[in-house]
């Protein structure tokens, strides 16, 4: 029997619902497997049909679709390297998770998933039923066990696979980013080396959907849970690995080690990789966004810049009478910085022309924040107006400090197609553009040095609706703001606990009343990339009309 084994790893990027691009990929994979003369080739899972698939799954032309490809992708590669993908499929009537492993154009294994993840974005036991534990297959001299994903992170699959005699684990995982996630992975999956003694592939997808972002970083572990490979975080690559046998079983031989980026990387790539996927997998080749002079706006047009190139990114400054010289300038600076075209398109003739057509109906009212939004509304209809006729994405500029507070007006500067910063909250969108002027990578397509310039890092932040408005006239400073919302969002934790951790009761509150009173802007919210494990979207369904209320009180 040969005691080795070759096995190569395709951490590719899949598009929910393109089955023939995504079995396209399996068999350019395939191919480069077999050139190089490995045993195996192995993608991700629900590799076949995308991920996060949702009710797209419910349908069965769609299921039949994917019966029908892993058919003729075992006829297709026949006769060379065994292939395994995930896929949805039907088994005794019921929809199932899948991993396919296909050999000598036939399926030699499907291994069916046995949890089913419930909570935060995930949402599959709507969508599938639990399958049994499966058994390991054979390739080879081998025998690989596959616990799916969800069934790696708790200790009973991969028990019994060794018990039933696996001598490798192979993981398929569609694992999306958020902040910290990586410690998750390699805490879980060290655990199970060291529970069954084998060595394990964690193998993850990359690219993005939706408001998910796959962040790769798949990698090997032999026993005791040493790392025997890294592969690179959010790139689409090929690695191979070859497993030995010796006296205590297979060992992976020691193979690249790709850096693992810090937190601030991590996060500023996740945003740029989302707008790219965004952008190509719906159709779209440029962005537009409106710039403002403050720091949101510099902060998305540097993302994009990044994303695509300065010279398929179109800003649009739309100043109003109460707009500064300065917010000028800082427009300037910023697309100047940035190498993007620059369009300036005043609204105050806009403004006017509304106050007159309203004034009638509008008598004896004093002025307020009707008038206010008006100019957001307008610069959303002018923004959206360039958007429609040069087919570009507008992207949305509302950090995740005011989309919880509901400081953004609706149909104005909330309008558009994607936000790339709505998981970021304000003092971090301070500090990841510092990050991002302090460094430069080659994925990013934007210029080297500072994007941001000082003078709009250091400006107290402002909407410039009315006569010398600061942010912090109508909120708390963001220090305190951020503090309070990572406490009642993030943690999920208690009025009293915001309080106990030293902030004003009052102030708590006022927040907590505006969390709630703005969930009916954030349902009507764009997309954004999910960047925290809870972001204001799937990870957080509340009722739009919701009349409870803390009434707990602090120490």
């Amino acid at each position: 029997m040969a005691n080795t084994f070759k096995l190569a790893l395709a951490q590719y990027n899949p598009t929910v619902g393109a089955l023939e691009g995504n079995s396209d990929q399996i068999v350019y994979g395939w191919r480069r497997a077999a050139a190089a003369g490995a045993d195996m080739v192995a993608f991700p899972e629900l590799f076949l049909s995308g991920y996060p698939v949702q009710d797209l799954v419910l349908k069965p032309a769609f299921l039949e679709a994917c019966r029908q490809r892993i058919t003729e992708l075992a006829a297709a590669c026949a006769h060379g390297p065994a292939i395994g993908f995930g896929a949805p499929g039907i088994v005794n009537g019921k929809r199932h998770n899948c991993y396919y492993v296909l050999q000598d154009g036939e399926i030699a294994a499907q291994i069916l998933k046995h949890h089913l993840p419930n909570a935060e974005v995930f949402d599959e036991a709507r969508q599938f039923e639990p399958g049994p534990v499966c058994g390991p297959y054979r390739i080879g001299p081998v025998r690989i066990g596959s616990p799916i994903c969800e069934d790696a992170w708790l200790e009973d699959v991969s028990e019994t696979l060794v018990e039933s005699g696996a001598e490798i684990l192979l993981v398929p995982n569609g694992s999306p980013y958020h902040r910290g996630k990586l410690d998750q992975r390699y805490g879980f999956m060290v655990s199970r080396v060291v529970e069954t003694g084998l060595p394990l592939v964690y193998l993850n997808m990359v690219g993005g959907q939706d408001d998910q972002i796959f962040d790769g970083g798949s990698f090997v572990l032999n026993r005791h849970g040493r790392m025997a490979l890294q592969m690179p975080h959010f790139d689409s690559v090929m690695e191979f690995v070859t497993f030995r046998r010796d006296g205590d079983g297979w060992k992976a031989d020691e193979g690249s080690k790709a850096p693992v980026p810090c937190e601030w990387e991590q996060d500023y790539r996740a945003m740029v990789e989302s707008v790219r996927e965004y952008l190509s997998k719906s159709g779209f080749s440029n962005i537009l966004v409106g710039l403002s002079g403050g720091i949101d706006s510099a902060f998305v047009a540097t993302i994009a810049a990044d994303a695509v190139g300065p010279d398929r990114l179109r800003c649009v400054m739309l100043p109003s009478e109460f707009t500064s010289p300065e917010s000028l300038d800082d427009a300037r600076r910023v697309s100047k910085n940035l190498g993007c075209r620059l369009d300036v398109v005043g609204i105050t003739d806009l403004q006017q022309a509304a106050d007159r057509a309203l004034a009638g109906l509008f008598a004896g009212c004093n002025r307020d924040l009707t008038e206010e939004n008006i100019q957001s509304r307008l610069r959303g209809l002018l923004l959206m107006a360039v958007s429609n006729k040069f087919g570009e994405l507008l992207l949305t500029t509302g950090n995740k400090s005011e989309s919880a507070v509901g400081y953004a007006t609706i149909y104005g500067d909330m309008a558009g197609g994607y936000n790339p910063i709505k998981d970021l909250y304000k003092t971090r969108v301070f500090e990841s553009c510092r990050w991002r002027n302090a460094n430069h990578r080659p994925w990013m397509l934007g210029a080297e040095g500072h994007c941001v310039p000082e003078s709009v890092l250091t400006k107290p932040p402002s909407a410039e609706l009315r006569p010398d408005q600061r942010d912090s006239d109508s909120l708390p400073d963001y220090g305190t703001l951020d503090g309070i919302l990572e406490i009642l969002i993030d943690k999920d934790q208690s009025v009293a606990d915001a309080v106990a951790a030293g902030y004003d009761m009052s102030t708590v509150k006022r927040v907590e009343q505006l969390i709630y009173a703005s969930e009916y802007k954030r349902f009507q919210s764009a997309p954004g990339v999910r960047l925290t494990g809870r972001a204001l979207w799937l990870d957080r369904r509340y009722p739009i009309v919701n009349r409870w209320r803390d009434t707990q009180s602090g120490q």
